[in-house]
Formats: C-alpha cells, sequence, structure tokens
C-alpha cells in the first residue's frame, strides 16, 4: 500500500520530450470536452426510438432502458452469431465474457461455437476495428459506442425471450444505422445544446492546459467529426467566448479518419477550416488564404498550408483508430490517447482488496508453476483445488471492475486487444488533458522497462527475495 498508483500521471509507451514539441492538435468529443453520463442515455433512448419509429422494431423495445454498468469499450461483436465479448492480444476469447443478450454464454458453448476460444485473424476486425471485407468482428473503440453496444445487448434480448426469429446481421446494422442517424441528423447535437449545463462537465482544467501551452509559445490545433456551430457552443462554455484565440486551425466535419489517410481527394464532405490571421500570413509563400474559412478535403491539404509535419506534432485523440492510428504510422507524429476509464480502474487498484486478491491470485500462480511436479493423487487433488480457487479469484478479480467484462486493460492474466493497439498507436496516455499540468513543458517521459519473460527465473528457480512473503509461507506449510 506504499507505493499507490497515481490516477493523475502520464503514462508512457514510447520514450517522448515535450521539449521536442512545438505544435499540438487536440480531438474534441472526449478529449477537450467531457460529457455527464445523461449523454449515453440520451443517444440510446433516441437510437432505440429510431429503430421503433423508422425500422419498424416491436414498440415493446422501449421498455429497455440504458445500463451504464453493461458494457466497456474494447469489446468485440460477433456481427453473424450476435454475440459480444472480450478478446485479449493473443485473440483469446476471455471465457465468461461471452454474452448473447444480457446473458453470459456458457464457456462450452462457447468453446463448441469457435472451435476452442481463439479467434482467427481473418475473421477478426479489419485495421479500424469493422467489420468488413468477411470480417465477422466488430471492435467497439470509441467512448460513444457504449450505448451501442447496450442497445444491440438490449434488442438481442428481446427477440430471444419471445422466441422470434431474426437476421443477426440485419439487426446489426439496423442498430448501427440507428446511432449513426443520432448524431447525423443532428439529434445529439441539438439536445446538447439545447441544455449545455446537463450534458458537459464543465472543466475549467481544459482552459487551463491550452493557457499554459499558448504561454509557452506553442502552436495549436484542432481537428473534429462535430459540425461547427456545436464545436463552438461547447468550446465557449468550457474554454470561454474567445476560444479561437488559442488555435492556430480549427477543422471540423473532418471526417476522421478519411481526413487522415486521403491524400488527394475528399471523402463525402469537404472539411470546414478556420485559419488563424497569425497562421494565414506566415503561410502566405505556401498557399494564399482568402479570408478565415477555406474548405478542403484531407490532411494532405492541411501540411501543405501548415508544414507541421513529424514528431513535432503531438496530437491528443480519445479514439485508437479513428484519432491516432494513421497519424502515428503513415505521417510520424507523436500520439496521445486520453482514457477517462483509467482514472477508474487505478483508484480500484489502489484499494486494500484489490492488492490483497492480487497477491494472493499471483501466489498461487506460483504455487501450481512450482507444485505441478507432484503427480501422486493426493498431491493432484491439492493441486485442482487451487486451480479452481484461482478461477473463482480471477472472477473475483474481473468483478472489481465490471461485473460483466472486467478491466479493460486486461483478459485474465494477458492485455487486453483494445491494450494491445493502445501500446502500438499512443506515445503516451492519461485519463483526461489536466494531467498535462503536472509536467513542465520540457518534460521527457520514459516508459517503465518491464521485464520480458525469459528475462525472469521461474517461480521454482527465484530467490527467496523475489518470492512474495505469501509463497515462502505456503510453501513452508
Amino acid at each position: 500500500m506504499s507505493n499507490l498508483l497515481n490516477p493523475d500521471a502520464i503514462f508512457s509507451n514510447n520514450e517522448m520530450s515535450l521539449s521536442d514539441i512545438e505544435i499540438y492538435g487536440f480531438d474534441y468529443d472526449y478529449t477537450l470536452v467531457f460529457y455527464s453520463k445523461h449523454l449515453h442515455t440520451l443517444i440510446f433512448n433516441a437510437a432505440r426510438d429510431l429503430l421503433i419509429n423508422e425500422h419498424r422494431y416491436p414498440a415493446e423495445i422501449r421498455k429497455y432502458e440504458y445500463d451504464p454498468n453493461f458494457a466497456i469499450r474494447g469489446l468485440h461483436y460477433d456481427v453473424q452469431r450476435a454475440v459480444l465479448m472480450k478478446i485479449d492480444a493473443f485473440h483469446y476469447i476471455q471465457l465468461g465474457t461471452v454474452y448473447r443478450g444480457l446473458s453470459v454464454v456458457p464457456d462450452e458453448e462457447v468453446i463448441e461455437m469457435y472451435e476452442g476460444s481463439h479467434v482467427p485473424l481473418e475473421q477478426m476486425s479489419d485495421f479500424y476495428g469493422k467489420s468488413s471485407h468477411g470480417n465477422t468482428m466488430k471492435q467497439f473503440m470509441d467512448i460513444f459506442s457504449l450505448p451501442e453496444m447496450t442497445l444491440l445487448s438490449c434488442v438481442n434480448e428481446y427477440f430471444l425471450k419471445n422466441n422470434i426469429d431474426y437476421e443477426p446481421v440485419h439487426l446489426y446494422k439496423d442498430v448501427k444505422d440507428s446511432i449513426r442517424d443520432v448524431h447525423i441528423k443532428g439529434i445529439m447535437y441539438r439536445a446538447i445544446e439545447a441544455d449545455i449545463e446537463k450534458y458537459i462537465c464543465y472543466a475549467e482544467q481544459t482552459r487551463a492546459v491550452l493557457a499554459k501551452l499558448a504561454d509557452h509559445g506553442k502552436k495549436m490545433f484542432l481537428i473534429t467529426n462535430s459540425p461547427s456551430s456545436f464545436v463552438d457552443k461547447g468550446m465557449s462554455y468550457i474554454v470561454g467566448k474567445d476560444w479561437r484565440d488559442l488555435f492556430d486551425v480549427v477543422i471540423v466535419q473532418a471526417e476522421k479518419p478519411n481526413f487522415f489517410n486521403d491524400k488527394r481527394s475528399p471523402g463525402n464532405g469537404e472539411a470546414v477550416f478556420q485559419v488563424s490571421q497569425r497562421l494565414q500570413e506566415e503561410a502566405a509563400n505556401q498557399e494564399p488564404c482568402a479570408g478565415t474559412e477555406k474548405c478542403w478535403g484531407n490532411l494532405y491539404e492541411f501540411l501543405k498550408l501548415t508544414g507541421w509535419r513529424g514528431s513535432r506534432v503531438l496530437y491528443f485523440g480519445d479514439h485508437i483508430y479513428s484519432d491516432l492510428a494513421d497519424l502515428t504510422l503513415k505521417h510520424g507524429w507523436r500520439t496521445g490517447a486520453i482514457i477517462p476509464e483509467l482514472r477508474s480502474e487505478l483508484k480500484i487498484m489502489n484499494t486494500e482488496q484489490y492488492i490483497q486478491t492480487m497477491t494472493w491470485l499471483q501466489t498461487l500462480t506460483g504455487l501450481l508453476e512450482q507444485m505441478q511436479v507432484h503427480r501422486d493423487a493426493e498431491s493432484q487433488l491439492v493441486l485442482q483445488e487451487w486451480k479452481k480457487e484461482r478461477k473463482e479469484m480471477r472472477e473475483m478479480t474481473k468483478s472489481f471492475f465490471n461485473a460483466q467484462f472486467g478491466s479493460l486493460f486486461r483478459t485474465d492474466q494477458n492485455p487486453t486487444y483494445f491494450l494491445r493497439r493502445l501500446s502500438r498507436f499512443a506515445d503516451i496516455y492519461m485519463a483526461s488533458l489536466s494531467c498535462l499540468l503536472n509536467y513542465d513543458v520540457s518534460h521527457t517521459f520514459y516508459p517503465r522497462r518491464t521485464p520480458l519473460q525469459h528475462e525472469l527465473p521461474a517461480w521454482s528457480e527465484r530467490p527467496p527475495t523475489f518470492r512474495t512473503p505469501l509463497l515462502q509461507e505456503a510453501q513452508a506449510e
């Protein structure tokens, strides 16, 4: 308990010095602005009503209400089998986290369904987490996807409980379209703008972060898929009416990730650029700018205007794929992931109950590894009891975070598929932008050197100082 984890810290996957960063970029939703719990209820209810009114789904599904404690981010959904599940970094399903509707699927059925618990690469979601080109899995990486997963599960539950035949693929598409329409038809935007205090969590630290960077001469830009008036009202509320003065470029309706990976032609619509007078003057020799607004379609035009390339740019976003993947892989920008769930998970990990449970779980694992050499019947009986207890404790550990799916970052012992992608596409990650206030603008982030498996001795070969006290006591007994 003497070395508690800091929920306000910034964690590093890749060494990075802020002294090298000249330009800071930001997403809007769940990066610069955070929303209250009421927003997901709004999205769920609006999409549910669209299913009933426009897709002719039974009115009885209106009895289902949004449960904020059902799903977590990063889950995979098998579109053809209509099951929601958690998958680890090695494409293995975490048994006990597979749900059809609102009910868990027994382990035996999962193993029979997938001929084991491994999901082959060709069935996994594509690069951006989508189910396309034969991929049967969809990964939900967006915070906005939490109501979508819950609605999918509720509608599946209704059909299953009432013995109604349905086509899972069509159900998935209808729910996806309804969730999309809540955004593109402006239902969500209008509701937030009409009652901004209800839906937006006022965060004075957002302005403090931007002001700190501006005071140190950093250039800043905003790239978001949200519309201009919506962003303006939100930023005016959390930062102030003069929020645009802090940014050199504001890009709305960007259609990420297409904005980042299409170098020549725009997507279905054109991103709207709002460029500061200061930057227009700097870019005059490269690209004449008429007025303060200009429409382009993609990152190529943005780079042509600004010349902002490579590792002197640091971009923050909450979506691992849409915000970060292309920027780090194709353009060499440094990336920072905003993971709001991090703060609550670290607080749980700091509790005495969690620490004691994990210590004993590690002890049991060590005992199983070391004592499995005893093959007599009595010893094997003890080993089976230990395995049973270990399984029970794993389930207990999972329920500390979420009763159905556990931690966002771990399966039983492996990293989740979500964490695998986070580790690949984010140089640093944190619970919120406010964490930047705890660091100097020239701070260097150093990732911890964690031992590789071959760099650690086996339990049986470790000297006493490397073993847990509980293991030594158990061995003595």
